[in-house]
Order: C-alpha cells, then structure tokens, then sequence
C-alpha cells in the first residue's frame, strides 16, 4: 500500500478495501461454480451420444448378421469374430464391454436351434440419463 501525500491535506491509504475483495472474490466463485455444472453437464451429454452411436451401431451390425445368415447372433462376441464389429464398445456409463444386456429373440416356429440368438442389445447402466429415463432402457 502505497501513501502519497500532497500538500497540506491527510494522507490517504490508497488500495482496495476488504469489501471490494469480498464481492471480487463472490464473483469469482459464482463464475466458476456455473462453468463447473456446464462442463459436467456436457461431458454426461457427450456419453449420452456416445451411448446412442454405439446402441446404433451394435443393432445394426445384429440386422446386417441376420441378413447375411437368416439367424441372429448367438452373443456380441460372433459379431466381432465374424467381423460384423472390430471390437465391442465399451458403454461410456459403465466403463466396460462386458455389461451390455442382450435381448434374446422369440424363437421361430420350426427351427431346429435350440438358441434364438440375440435381436437387441441395451446399456447395462442403472444410471438416469438427464431427460429421465434409464440408459438402460433405451432403444
């Protein structure tokens, strides 16, 4: 802090006050509390479509397997060694490839597999996503 004098008149303090501070420093936590809720709502919107993508993507790699064999897969995993996937996606909530639920067809009348084969496939997540509904039942 720096006091200058001028002439005969009081020396004045010059600086800033502790209340001046007080509002800076309100202003700056407020300012970083909104820019931490956008950031973390974005990086769940960001999941949310990647779950989408990869929803998309699994169920239409089960259509084209069904095409091309006229019977679902009997897992996800047939559907990466039979190269209808490179890989199976991790679902961005749970953080693994392995909780993917699989929905198991009807089985056909008159067909001589015992197993129906999988025609749909859904997050394992129990988390809510930020319009309501459970990843888990999303189609």
């Amino acid at each position: 802090m720096v006091r200058r004098c001028h002439g005969m008149r009081r020396c004045a303090a010059r600086g800033f006050t502790l209340i001046e501070l007080m509002v800076v420093m309100s202003l700056i936590v407020v300012l970083a509390s909104i820019g931490l809720a956008v950031y973390a709502n974005s990086v769940t919107r960001a999941k949310e479509a990647v779950l989408k993508e990869d929803l998309y993507r699994m169920r239409q790699a089960i259509d084209q397997y069904y095409a091309d064999k006229s019977m679902y897969p009997e897992t996800l995993d047939v559907l990466v060694s039979e190269k209808y996937l490179r890989a199976l996606p991790i679902d961005p909530f749970t953080g693994s490839a392995d909780t993917w639920q699989t929905i198991q067809a009807d089985l056909e009348p008159g067909s001589a597999s015992g197993n129906p084969g999988i025609y749909n496939v859904r997050s394992g997540s129990s988390a809510v996503a930020i319009d309501g509904t459970n990843y888990s039942d999303w189609e």
